[in-house]
């Protein structure tokens, strides 16, 4: 079934009431009252329901833009010339947005269960799969690595930056457990 095409200013509001949700559950996930969202938003609380029936469809509106966002991304990145390169950029690049976004970080380790249950959370798995087979098919990423690991080495990730003082490197200690022994003594050799 078809979604019913917005007015464009239903358009505006629901495009005001998703970037204020972003900004408020980045930095308080889902402990932000809704009518706070509306205020941020510059609307009525009616407003945001009319669009988002509860605060955890808005949450997971707000998580899965973001996941699509990851995936386009990724997808962008199937034709870099260094797979290696483009790989680990990008696992870092998603660990280090995520960490600094509270409602990201919960969905990517699925503490709310909504992260990875809608289509977004499919493309985006997909597109991490494909950067990592790419990856790994160049000899730089280790074969006995899946992306169900990926996931929860994302998470892993996620609580290390989160947990951690900032000046440890316990992410890119994470990181480089994934090299392959080859390219890690690559990466030794270029320092």
């Amino acid at each position: 079934m078809d979604k019913p095409v917005l007015r464009a200013d239903a358009r505006r509001n629901r495009a005001k009431v998703l970037a204020a949700a972003e900004e408020a559950f980045a930095l308080d996930g889902l402990a932000v009252p809704l009518d706070e969202i509306a205020r941020l938003a510059g609307v009525g609380a009616g407003t945001v329901y009319r669009h988002f029936p509860s605060k955890e469809a808005l949450f997971q509106a707000v998580v899965l833009e973001r996941l699509e966002q990851f995936a386009r991304e990724a997808r962008e990145l199937l034709t870099a010339e260094d797979p290696g390169e483009a790989f680990f950029d990008f696992f870092k690049r998603v660990v280090k947005q995520a960490s600094l976004n509270r409602a990201l970080c919960d969905a990517l380790a699925e503490t709310t269960g909504l992260g990875f249950k809608a289509s977004a959370g499919t493309d985006f798995r997909s597109a991490l799969q494909a950067l990592l087979t790419r990856a790994q098919a160049a000899g730089v990423v280790r074969e006995d690595i899946d992306g169900e690991d990926l996931r929860a080495l994302i998470a892993g990730c996620l609580a290390a930056e989160r947990y951690s003082r900032p000046d440890r490197h316990l992410v890119r200690i994470l990181i480089d457990g994934l090299r392959t022994l080859d390219s890690t003594c690559t990466l030794r050799n270029k320092k």
